[in-house]
């Protein structure tokens, strides 16, 4: 579990933003670490790196813990998505999963984060509206598990999405009062 908390606690989107020039990310649009907000820095093949790497660091996170502990791959998906959303790092003040999730759900059951994959994209490309697309698709892994009977993980997965809709709760505000922006806006969340 510690291994794949700090795998998940590794901030890529507020490394690159560093790195490549693009500035300190808790200072731009919502604050986030995030793909989404490292878009708004107009790097769109930074934010792309951010979402494939936070993604990446929570499949090697199970993968790694099948390897070395057979059967606790459950254990490092939660702890690697809990290092994302609360890095010691960061005082605690992480993203907000969604990609992180994808990674953990991509490594735990593919099918599951087939339907994760299409219902994010989906909606963003419907709706472009990043929080609606990321808090719909965390809602569809328990769901699909459950679809595909892969019991086992729909708790799991259960608990992972209640933590997105959590992070997401100002975002839940500016939906309901309107004002949630688009994907290509510089400001909000």
């Amino acid at each position: 579990m510690l291994l794949g908390y700090l795998l998940g606690a590794i901030p890529f989107g507020l490394l690159l933003a560093r790195w490549f020039g693009a500035g300190d990310l808790r200072a731009i649009g919502s604050g986030n670490i995030g793909a989404t907000n490292v878009l708004r820095t107009g790097r769109k093949g930074l934010a792309a790196a951010t979402l494939l790497l936070d993604a990446a660091k929570g499949t090697l996170a199970v993968v790694l813990a099948e390897w070395l502990f057979p059967g606790h791959g459950p254990f490092a998906a939660a702890a690697a998505f809990l290092g994302h959303c609360y890095p010691v790092w960061l005082g605690f003040r992480g993203g907000k999963g969604v990609a992180t999730m994808l990674g953990v759900v991509l490594a735990l059951h593919w099918p599951s984060a087939l339907v994760f994959a299409v219902v994010w994209l989906g909606l963003l490309a419907l709706l472009r509206i990043s929080s609606v697309a990321g808090m719909t698709a965390c809602i569809s892994a328990p769901v699909s598990a459950a679809w595909f009977g892969q019991f086992d993980l729909v708790l799991l997965l259960l608990g992972m999405a209640a933590v997105a809709l959590w992070k997401h709760r100002e975002n839940l505000g500016r939906l309901l009062d309107g004002t949630e922006p688009r994907v290509g806006s510089r400001k909000g969340g």
